[in-house]
């Protein structure tokens, strides 16, 4: 984490949040675990997650798998039963985007694995805590918050498809908001250009010339959308459903993006 100690407390809650060996993933599970919740953080690959892992502190646990894989999601939900007894909190992070350029020559199987991925996964994980049992999860009257992104508000020039599939999380997100309601909480945050590993190709080597388009002349940190997700997900966000936050230095209402 950055400076800023984690405000909010989350002692006694258990998190789960998905794709967090590094960048945004961690930083939302480094403030929960600051916060005094016991975090269970997933990733694809191993040497990253330990690492991460042991950046959380005593308490938390890890677990190698893909977001998609209904094997790991089995396996990560019967731990968290078995670690800590129940959830409150998830956090679909996880995310990919291996397609770049217009949707005229977007490959299609790489169009299905974004879906899977970013859009099935995000409802699958969520379906699964809302039906194990060991979790009581709407008993513990949890709340889900979602990865989306700003390219899922206004077309993004090479990344349309991405945007498409977070286009299709906002909306996702909405619609279990209301489904869920009152016993489940379901939001998510849009951002913008992050600096991290995952969003580099969009501001490397030209990271001042990207953030001269932003009000606040700044690209966003892993810790500002941390900052936010923790918010959504904490008690002072508890009459907060069904909204998609929009992070992006004011971006958008700079005219940026399309």
């Amino acid at each position: 984490m950055g400076e800023e100690a984690a405000t909010r407390s989350f002692t006694g809650k258990t998190a789960i949040v998905t794709g967090a060996s590094r960048g945004i993933g961690l930083a939302i599970a480094q403030r929960l675990a600051a916060g005094g919740a016991r975090v269970c953080i997933t990733a694809r690959h191993p040497e990253p997650l330990e690492g991460a892992l042991a950046s959380l502190g005593p308490g938390s646990l890890a677990l190698e798998g893909h977001a998609d894989d209904p094997s790991h999601r089995a396996e990560v939900l019967d731990a968290v039963v078995r670690e800590f007894g129940g959830l409150d909190i998830l956090v679909n992070n996880a995310g990919i985007n291996p397609a770049y350029g217009p949707l005229e020559t977007v490959d299609l199987a790489a169009a299905r694995k974004i879906f899977d991925v970013n859009v099935l996964a995000t409802l699958a994980w969520t379906q699964a805590v809302l039906v194990h049992a060991g979790l009581d999860f709407r008993a513990r009257r949890g709340n889900v918050v979602n990865l989306s992104s700003i390219s899922g508000e206004v077309p993004a020039p090479g990344i349309g498809l991405y945007g498409i599939s977070k286009a299709a999380v906002a909306h996702l997100t909405r619609t279990l908001a209301v489904e869920l309601a009152p016993e489940i909480r379901v939001n998510a945050v849009a951002p913008a250009v992050v600096k991290t590993q995952f969003a580099r190709a969009l501001y490397e080597g030209r990271e001042a010339e990207v953030a001269a388009a932003y009000p606040l002349q700044r690209l966003g940190t892993p810790d500002d959308v941390a900052a936010a997700v923790c918010f959504l997900a904490s008690a002072d966000a508890s009459w907060v459903t069904g909204q998609v936050l929009v992070l992006d230095g004011g971006l958008l209402n700079a005219g940026g993006l399309g």
